[in-house]
């Protein structure tokens, strides 16, 4: 186990290294950077989703739904992070405290 972990290291921090050996002339084109800002945000959903709706591989509809969703309305409004974090357990909460699992 701890040879596949190092190697996927090693090979994650080649393909950083390499990052570095692009010129900049090709990721100021615009395709690239809008690529690269996109991936950002669908990796950062498919992260969400996954620790939002799955628990042991299957799909998990509980309390951390509505908080999630609340907490993604709250950023659209642009309420403080800390504000959100708050609301956001609390919405857990109530819901757990009401019997939704």
């Amino acid at each position: 186990m701890w040879h596949a972990i190092l190697i996927a290291s090693i090979a994650v921090l080649a393909l950083k290294l390499v990052g570095y050996a692009v010129p900049p002339s090709v990721l100021e084109r615009p395709t690239p950077a809008r690529v690269a800002n996109l991936l950002t945000v669908a990796l950062l959903a498919a992260l969400t989703a996954t620790q939002t709706l799955e628990r042991s591989g299957d799909i998990v509809l509980d309390a951390r739904v509505p908080a999630v969703v609340l907490a993604a309305v709250l950023f659209a409004l642009r309420v403080p992070f800390i504000l959100v974090v708050i609301a956001a357990a609390a919405c857990a909460a109530l819901v757990r405290l009401l019997g939704w699992p």
